[in-house]
């Protein structure tokens, strides 16, 4: 057997350190943020003032905060400070009420945050990187749900650098801010529409998850979806409500984020000017895959 030299040697762990680092993009289970030296943070930067914040196609992580509770309950590995950087621009918090506070939570499990504190963490962010504005969705969970949307809008007079009004902003308006989207129980921001329907979120069968996915993300194409709201897809599921543990959000996340990058790479090439797939919002999201939502705008 020819025996392989020193260069030859040196160009495998080379591929294979390339293969490596373009899987772990797409999926990310790391707590810790490695970024790129040449990695854009303020990726808004470069958006028309006078493009609405609903005809931008935005990355986003649903649950946001569940970084808590094992495999039935984790969703994120990154902080939410890491999630700003690593581009995510919409954040998905359910909370609960004890007290004054708004304890952020994934189901009965808590996560060790609140939103006053959530809100302040993107609050800083923002006063660094004025050209970003980041939506944030709240959704009472559990009970005592009637309470919540009063600590909300009194939790919103804090911020006058919020944006409350129910009127989709372009981004020139909402620039260095945070942007309310509302549906339901709380009436603070703009309109929010969810593609997902009833009990689309349980998977148990991920090819039928994909075209769930697909169809979804065609409709928000439409602009009449779009004529008045922001348009919110989900890419993340579970299987565990159907007692099918082996599908639970890390798992989904690990096959679904390597194939939902191609099929945006696919519809990226199709047409020109680029659709709009308004939110997407994913769990366990690496820089690539994030990267790739951007590259819609």
């Amino acid at each position: 057997m020819k025996k392989i030299g020193v260069p030859g040697k040196i160009l495998c762990v080379l591929m294979l350190l390339l293969h490596s680092s373009i899987q772990q993009q797409v999926f990310n289970d790391e707590e810790t943020l490695h970024l790129p030296a040449n990695y854009t943070i303020g990726w808004m930067e470069t958006l028309d003032d006078e493009k609405l914040i609903s005809d931008i196609t935005l990355p986003g992580t649903h649950e946001s905060l569940a970084l808590h509770g094992g495999f039935i309950a984790k969703c994120q590995a990154w902080s939410l400070e890491d999630q700003l950087k690593a581009g995510i621009r919409f954040f998905d918090f359910r909370v609960f009420p004890l007290g004054k506070n708004l304890l952020i939570m994934h189901g009965p499990v808590y996560q060790y945050a609140t939103l006053k504190n959530a809100l302040e963490t993107i609050k800083t962010f923002l006063s660094k990187y004025k050209s970003e504005t980041v939506l944030v969705r709240v959704k009472p969970v559990l009970f005592l749900k009637n309470k919540v949307p009063l600590l909300v809008e009194n939790m919103a007079k804090n911020y006058p650098e919020c944006w409350t009004e129910e009127t989709i902003p372009n981004i020139g308006q909402v620039r260095g801010k945070i942007v309310f989207v509302q549906k339901n129980a709380i009436r603070l921001g703009i309109h929010l529409y969810e593609t997902d329907k009833h009990n689309d979120y349980i998977v148990t069968n991920v090819e039928k998850k994909k075209e769930t996915i697909i169809k979804h993300l065609n409709d928000t194409t439409y602009e009449q979806y779009r004529a008045d709201c922001v348009v919110l897809n989900y890419s993340s599921g579970t299987g565990i409500p159907r007692l099918s543990l082996d599908i639970n959000p890390k798992s989904l996340a690990k096959q679904i984020n390597p194939w939902l990058y191609k099929h945006l790479d696919n519809e990226s090439k199709k047409t020109n000017p680029k659709p709009c797939f308004g939110v997407i919002a994913m769990d366990f999201p690496g820089l690539d895959l994030i990267k790739k939502v951007t590259e819609f705008n």
